[in-house]
């Protein structure tokens, strides 16, 4: 039976963000990617496959070594998913800010 994991539950983690950042620049190797972190090899590693099994990251195998890459669709849904909250929240805070800015012009 596979496990399938919530993207978004995957992407809470401060840890696997910043491997997600990582790999926004271009594709590393596990080794790579555990190099820019104080956890060991091991806990990388098990991010890593989280982020695989949530299909944010691809793998491919250049010779004996395994890269890891954003899988850029999977990406875009987050995106467009998030994109109409984003839409609502700067709403809020341009009225907030007009609001501020009517009270200060009062004072």
């Amino acid at each position: 039976m596979e496990i399938r994991r919530d993207v978004f539950q995957a992407i809470a983690d401060p840890t696997r963000r910043a491997i997600i950042a990582l790999l926004a620049m271009h594709a590393m190797t596990p080794g790579a990617i555990a190099g820019n972190f104080e956890s060991s090899r091991q806990t990388i590693s098990k991010h890593i496959q989280i982020l695989t099994e949530c299909e944010l990251l691809k793998q491919e195998q250049h010779g004996r070594e395994i890269y890891y890459q954003l899988n850029p669709v999977k990406i875009k849904e987050i995106a467009e998913f998030i994109e109409p909250f984003r839409k609502l929240w700067d709403e809020r805070f341009d009225k907030l800010e007009a609001v501020m800015k009517n009270y200060n012009s009062k004072k």
